[in-house]
C-alpha cells in the first residue's frame, strides 16, 4: 500500500499589524513566514495576506489550520467580538471554502473550536497567542518565564510543572498584572517610553508627538534585523541613518545637524536603557508573584530578543537563557530556507509556530 500523505498543519497568529504563519509537516516546522498587514485600514489587507500564503504553500488548500489572534484589538472593528467573528470569517472564506479543509480556532486552556464555533467562544479565542506559546514551552521545559519581546508588545508568561501559572487571560487582566507591556521593539512611539529622557547630561521632557519609534532607536544601534522593520516610519521618510537621527532629534526638539551621528548613537543607546529598565522591572513582577524559583529559565522568543538578555540581568538572578526557535520548535531537516534560518523565524514568530505544534499533538 502506498505511504499516506503527510499531515500538514499550518499554524496563524493574525496581528493587528502583522500576520505570521507556519507550515508543520508530521510535527516538524518546515517554513516560517511573516508579512505586515495593516488590519486596521480594512479587512480585505489580511484577505491579500492570505493569497500571499496560498501562493508560497501550495499545502494550505489540503492542510489543518491552527488560528490565534490579537487582531480583534485594532479599531477596526467596533468590539473585541466582531473582530474575532469578522476574522475567523474571512479565514473562512478564503483558506476553507470547502469542507475539506479543517480550520480550528485556539481558545487557550489547551482547547480549540470550529469556525462556526467562534461565536460561542469568541472570548477565549481573542488575544489567546500568548497561551499558545507558553503552553509549548511548558510541555518542553520544567519551569521558566516565557519574555516574547514583539514589535508592538512584551508578553512575560511564567510557567512550571506543564502548565501556565497564573489566572489572567485577557489583555485587560494581563496589562493589570504585568504580563503584558504593551512595548515593543518596532512599532512603540519613543514617547511611551517616558516622559522625560536624558541628552548630554541634562534631563529633557519628551515631545509627546509621534516623532520616531522604537525602530529609530535599534536601526541605529544595529539590532533591529531590516526583516522585521516592515512599517513605514514615523514620518514615511526614509528609514536611512540620516532620517532615522532625524527623527530622533525631534523628540528633545532638535535637529539632527545639532549633533553627530556618535551623539545620536548615544542617545538611541539612552532609549534603549530605559525600555530595557520598563522591562526588567515588569519582568520582577512576574517573578515574584508565581515564586519562581532561581533555576527557572528565561525564554526568549520575539523580534526583540536583543533585548532579553539585558532585561533577565537587569532583574535578576542570573538565569539559563534558552531560545524558542532553537530549544522548543522542532524544525524539519529539509526546512526552507535552511534549518538555521527557519529556526530564526520560528523564534520571531512563535505563537504561529505554538498552535501548530499543539494542535499536531492534540490530533496524533
Amino acid at each position: 500500500m502506498p505511504s499516506p500523505e503527510p499531515l500538514h498543519i499550518v499554524g496563524w497568529d493574525i496581528g493587528g499589524a502583522h500576520v505570521k504563519a507556519c507550515l508543520m509537516r508530521s510535527g516538524r516546522v518546515v517554513d516560517v513566514a511573516q508579512w505586515a498587514c495593516p488590519l486596521w485600514q480594512g479587512i480585505e489587507h489580511l484577505v491579500h495576506v492570505l493569497d500571499i500564503a496560498r501562493a508560497r504553500w501550495p499545502q494550505l488548500v489540503s492542510a489543518t489550520h491552527a488560528v490565534t489572534m490579537t487582531g480583534e484589538m485594532t479599531d477596526l472593528f467596533e468590539h473585541r467580538e466582531e473582530g474575532v467573528q469578522r476574522i475567523a470569517t474571512a479565514l473562512a472564506d478564503t483558506l476553507a471554502p470547502s469542507a475539506a479543509v479543517a480550520l480550528r480556532f485556539f481558545t487557550g486552556e489547551d482547547s480549540w473550536c470550529a469556525a462556526a464555533e467562534v461565536g460561542a467562544h469568541w472570548a477565549h479565542i481573542a488575544s489567546a497567542n500568548w497561551r499558545a506559546t507558553a503552553s509549548h514551552a511548558a510541555q518542553c521545559i520544567d519551569e521558566g518565564v516565557l519574555i516574547d519581546i514583539g514589535s508592538t508588545t512584551t508578553d512575560l508568561i511564567a510557567f512550571r510543572a506543564g502548565r501556565v501559572l497564573g489566572t489572567s487571560r485577557s489583555d485587560a487582566q494581563r496589562l493589570a498584572s504585568g504580563e503584558l507591556v504593551y512595548q515593543g521593539a518596532v512599532r512603540t512611539p519613543l514617547c511611551a517610553l517616558g516622559p522625560r529622557v536624558a541628552w548630554r547630561g541634562v534631563e529633557m521632557n519628551v515631545m509627546n508627538e509621534f516623532f520616531a519609534t522604537t525602530a529609530d532607536v535599534y536601526r541605529l544601534t544595529g539590532e533591529l534585523d531590516p526583516a522585521h522593520d516592515l512599517h513605514a516610519a514615523a514620518d514615511n521618510a526614509p528609514k536611512d541613518r540620516t532620517a532615522t537621527e532625524k527623527r530622533l532629534a525631534r523628540m528633545i526638539g532638535l535637529d539632527a545637524r545639532e549633533a553627530s551621528s556618535d551623539d545620536w548613537l548615544a542617545f538611541a543607546h539612552t532609549w534603549r536603557a530605559r525600555q530595557v529598565d520598563e522591562l526588567a522591572g515588569q519582568l520582577r513582577r512576574v517573578v515574584a508573584a508565581h515564586s519562581l524559583s532561581d533555576t527557572a529559565v528565561a525564554l526568549s522568543a520575539g523580534c526583540g530578543d536583543f533585548l532579553i538578555a539585558d532585561v533577565v540581568a537587569q532583574a535578576g538572578p542570573t538565569r539559563e537563557h534558552l531560545r524558542y526557535g532553537v530549544d522548543v520548535a522542532r524544525i524539519a531537516a529539509d526546512a526552507l530556507p535552511g534549518t538555521d534560518a527557519a529556526a530564526r523565524w520560528a523564534q520571531v514568530c512563535a505563537p504561529a509556530v505554538a498552535v501548530a505544534a499543539l494542535l499536531d499533538t492534540g490530533l496524533r
